[in-house]
C-alpha cells in the first residue's frame, strides 16, 4: 500500500550495500546506462540522432554508458553540449547528489536544452531538480521521460520537480530496497477503510457532523455532507447557519439539517456532538469574527476527531485538544498558518507541510497534484492520484467529506487522511469526462472506488 520514495542520503546508502562497492560500482554505471539507451529505443523507435549532453559525475559516467549502447544499436549518438540538429536529447548532466542552483554555464546549457523543442531523456532526475525535495532553485531541464534506478526519488513525485520529470520509468539495476522517510500511497490504501457491517447500525457504521455554511456558499457543506455519505458514512449531520437552512434542505436529502445561529451554536449542536464519531468543519463558514470563534469553540470543547477546512482555517487558533485534528489547506491556506508568502509553500511542499504539522501538533493534508499528508511525528506519505480535473470550485469540500468520514469509521488520523486522498483521486479519475468535471461528478464516482 506504500511504496518508497528515496532521497539523496538514501540512493546513497543503498549503493553502499551493494556487494564489493565501491569497486563494483561500474557494474551499477553499466546497468544504469543499459536502462536508459532501452528506454530511449523504446520511447523514440525512429529517432535516429541523439545528444548526449554528460556531466562530469556518476550521471555523466551513465550518460557515456548509454551514448556507447545506442551507437551499438545503430544511432548517432554523440557527446555534446549542442542539441541542434539531434532527434532526442538526453540530459546526463547532474544526477541525485545535485542541490542548489545551476552555475550560470550550466543554467545556460539547460536553457539551451529547454529551448531547442526537441525530446528530452533525462537520466535519474532532470538536472536541477533537488532528488530528495523536488526543490527548484535555478534553471531545470523539462524533460519528457526520466529513467530513474532502483526507486522513484521524492523529487520526482514532490512538485515542482514532478512537473519537470515527464513519464517516470523505474529500472532495477541490483539494489535492495530499505525503508525510506517518504513513502507513495497506492490505491491499495482505500482496502483499510471500514465498511458497514452486518452488526452495524447508522451511528456504528460512522456518524459525522459537518458544520459549515454562509449565505452564498451553502453548497459547499452541502458537497462535504453528500460525500461523506457516498463514502460510507452511516449518518450524517449537515449544521447550517438558519439563514442557510432552507438551501441546505433543498439541496441535500439524506444527511440530517441542523440550524444554528451564532452565539447559541454549540448549545444547538451539543445532541449532535454527543452521537458523533468525527466532526468536519469550515466548508463555507466564512471569516467573520463569530465563524471564526465557533471554530475555536467547537474543536476546544469536543474530543472529537476533526478534520477542519476551507474557512475554518483563517486564522485558525488551533487549541490543545485531546482528539486527533487533520488540516487540509491548498498553498494559501498553508502559507497564511505559516506566515509564508504562497509561493514559497509551492516551491517547498515538503518542508512547509514539516513545519505546520510540528508547529501546529496535527495532521497536515497539503493538497495539490502531489497531495503530502505529514503528521507531528514526521511520517510523510505523498498521494499523487489526482487528475488534473480535481482543480475546480468544490472538489476539496468533497475531499473533506471523504476524510470525515474515514474518521467517523474509527480509522487513524494519517491513515485516514491518506485514504481519503486517494480515494478521492480515484474517484475523480472515474468520472468519464474528464473535461467538465464538477465537485458532485467525484461524489457520485466515490462509492465505486471503495472496495
Amino acid at each position: 500500500m506504500l511504496e518508497p520514495l528515496y532521497s539523496i542520503d538514501e540512493m546513497r546508502a543503498a549503493e553502499a550495500r551493494y556487494p564489493g562497492y565501491p569497486e563494483t560500482a561500474p557494474e551499477l554505471m553499466e546497468r544504469a546506462g543499459r536502462a536508459v539507451a532501452d528506454e530511449c529505443i523504446r520511447a523514440f523507435p525512429d529517432a535516429r540522432r541523439f545528444a548526449v549532453v554528460c556531466g562530469g559525475g556518476s550521471n555523466g559516467g551513465d550518460g557515456r554508458v548509454a551514448a556507447g549502447l545506442l551507437r551499438q544499436a545503430g544511432r548517432d549518438a554523440t557527446e555534446t553540449d549542442d542539441p541542434a540538429g539531434a532527434d532526442v536529447v538526453v540530459d546526463a548532466l547532474f544526477g541525485t547528489g545535485f542541490r542548489g542552483a545551476p552555475r550560470p554555464e550550466a543554467a545556460a546549457l539547460i536553457d539551451r536544452i529547454n529551448s531547442a523543442g526537441l525530446p528530452v531523456v533525462s537520466v535519474d532526475v532532470p538536472s536541477g531538480v533537488n532528488a530528495s525535495t523536488g526543490e527548484i532553485e535555478g534553471a531545470a531541464i523539462d524533460a519528457d521521460v526520466t529513467v530513474t534506478f532502483h526507486g522513484a526519488k521524492v523529487g520526482l513525485v514532490v512538485a515542482p520537480g514532478r512537473f519537470h520529470a515527464g513519464r517516470v520509468v523505474v529500472a532495477t539495476i541490483g539494489l535492495e530496497h530499505s525503508p525510506t522517510d517518504v513513502v507513495r500511497a497506492t490505491p491499495g490504501v482505500v482496502r483499510q477503510v471500514p465498511r458497514r457491517g452486518a452488526p452495524d447500525s447508522k451511528f456504528t457504521a460512522g456518524s459525522l457532523l459537518v458544520v459549515g455554511g454562509s449565505p452564498g456558499t451553502t453548497g459547499a457543506p452541502v458537497l462535504t455532507a453528500s460525500a461523506a455519505l457516498r463514502a460510507d458514512a452511516g449518518y450524517v449531520t449537515l449544521a447550517v447557519p438558519g439563514e442557510c437552512l432552507t438551501v441546505a434542505e433543498t439541496l441535500a436529502l439524506e444527511p440530517v439539517k441542523r440550524g444554528f445561529e451564532h452565539g447559541t451554536a454549540l448549545e444547538t449542536l451539543a445532541p449532535d456532538l454527543e452521537r458523533s464519531t468525527a466532526l468536519a468543519v469550515g466548508p463555507g463558514l466564512g471569516r467573520s469574527p463569530a465563524a471564526r470563534s465557533l471554530v475555536h469553540e467547537l474543536l476546544a470543547l469536543s474530543s472529537l476527531p476533526a478534520v477542519v477546512d476551507a474557512d475554518a482555517l483563517y486564522e485558525l487558533d488551533l487549541p490543545a485538544r485531546t482528539g486527533p485534528t487533520v488540516l487540509t489547506p491548498h498553498a494559501g491556506e498553508l502559507a497564511r498558518l505559516l506566515g509564508v508568502e504562497s509561493g514559497w509553500v509551492s516551491a517547498h511542499r515538503l518542508e512547509a507541510a514539516a513545519q505546520a504539522a510540528e508547529r501546529l501538533g496535527a495532521v497536515v493534508l497539503l493538497k495539490g497534484a502531489d497531495t503530502i499528508v505529514r503528521a507531528p511525528d514526521g511520517t510523510t506519505v505523498v498521494c499523487d492520484s489526482a487528475p488534473p480535473s480535481l482543480a475546480t470550485a468544490g472538489t476539496g469540500d468533497v475531499l473533506t467529506g471523504v476524510l470525515g468520514a474515514f474518521l467517523a469509521k474509527g480509522l487513524d488520523a494519517t491513515d485516514a487522511a491518506v485514504a481519503a486522498a486517494i480515494a478521492h483521486g480515484l474517484a475523480a479519475s472515474a468520472v468519464p469526462h474528464q473535461a467538465g468535471l464538477v465537485a458532485s461528478d467525484v461524489v457520485a464516482a466515490l462509492p465505486a472506488v471503495l472496495p
